[in-house]
């Protein structure tokens, strides 16, 4: 049975979990592990795949409505016998027999969330309401990926699983982030009423390849305008911070926390701190100045340009990750440094920018 939530003494379940498939418990042959993955053809859902599939005895289901998402992010596993993919949306049920599900299905940059904000909170709630309503069924454990914002704009910092935040429940961005915090609230409903095995990860930004080259978050905004030799647009004041977890870190959190023994919630993300000035400068240098300090040429001059901010934008995040280090054995590896460069090459290959030479 799970130990206590990161978040307090008080959740606890009141129910035993319900009993999972028969074939786990078969005597003579030991049958492969069913796994849902919600949202599995996106940035992360889709190296989270890549992930599983490692593990021959592991069964892949990925459902997706590829609002977000793409199918080219799977094409390595389309027929494959272990993988399957069905277009489908979470906010409709669904039936299928599986051990694990990873619920990780609703868009994540604010371009794509606001864009039907309450098609978002459907996703949010309507949609984890009909996994819980699976797991419960079939007796799998689930994994909800919620988000960092759900602290808000927050006034501790770092931010600890213990802080409850600072959330402007009325304001544009509020479709997403009170949208996963009721998405957390059912999760431990489900929990302690129907003895639902749960784990929650509070996941901070996450970059890498196969990011939505034109998402509008901040890192593949700046390399694909690096990229297209434009201004790098900073959002005033420039100050406000934000820490970068690299996409295989985040993964492997992710199922760290899904074979622990704890139902979180517990932030995965990077520690590091950034001003948007100096990722703006880090990506210049990184990316930019790369290929002609390589020539020894001189490096061409790159605009940054200051911008209007959006509503509601968190002046500063950076996880508290002394959870993640103690119950999971879990921390980054991939420097910020080191992992724009991978992400770069991803973008050139997408954009069919050729390094110049």
């Amino acid at each position: 049975m799970a130990k206590n939530s990161a978040n307090g003494d008080h959740q606890t379940t009141t129910k035993p979990p319900p009993t999972p498939s028969p074939l786990r418990f078969s005597k003579f042959f030991q049958p492969n592990m069913r796994i849902l993955v919600t949202g599995g053809a996106g940035f992360i859902g889709s190296h989270l795949v890549d992930k599983l599939m490692e593990n021959e005895k592991n069964e892949v289901i990925v459902v997706d409505n590829f609002f977000t998402g793409s199918k080219d992010n799977l094409k390595k596993w389309i027929g494959h016998p272990r993988f399957e993919l069905r277009r489908h949306d979470v906010t409709e049920p669904l039936l299928v027999e599986v051990d694990k599900i990873y619920h990780l299905a609703c868009p994540a940059s604010p371009i794509f969330y606001k864009y039907n904000a309450v098609k978002t909170i459907k996703t949010n709630v309507i949609g984890t309401l009909n996994m819980l309503g699976l797991a419960k069924r079939v007796g799998a454990r689930i994994l909800l990926t919620s988000t960092s914002e759900v602290y808000g704009d927050p006034l501790v910092h770092p931010q600890p699983e213990s802080y409850w935040g600072n959330v402007n429940p009325i304001g544009v961005r509020s479709c997403y982030d009170e949208g996963k915090r009721v998405a957390e609230t059912l999760m431990f409903d489900y929990h302690r009423q129907h003895g639902i095995e749960i784990r929650i990860a509070r996941i901070f930004n996450t970059y890498g390849p196969r990011m939505n080259i034109d998402d509008g978050r901040v890192v593949s905004n700046f390399i694909a305008q690096s990229l297209r030799d434009e201004p790098l647009t900073v959002q005033a004041p420039g100050t406000q911070t934000r820490s970068f977890c690299y996409v295989s870190d985040m993964v492997d959190g992710l199922i760290r926390l899904m074979e622990g023994d704890n139902t979180g919630p517990i932030n995965i993300g990077n520690p590091g701190e950034f001003t948007m000035i100096e990722l703006a400068e880090l990506v210049k240098e990184v990316i930019t100045y790369s290929q002609e300090a390589a020539l020894g040429l001189i490096s061409p001059k790159v605009e940054i340009k200051m911008v209007e901010n959006t509503p509601d934008d968190p002046r500063q995040r950076k996880p508290d990750i002394t959870k993640a280090k103690e119950l999971l054995g879990w921390e980054p590896k991939v420097k910020l440094r080191d992992g724009l460069p991978l992400m770069e090459e991803d973008f050139r290959l997408r954009l069919g920018v050729s390094k110049k030479i």
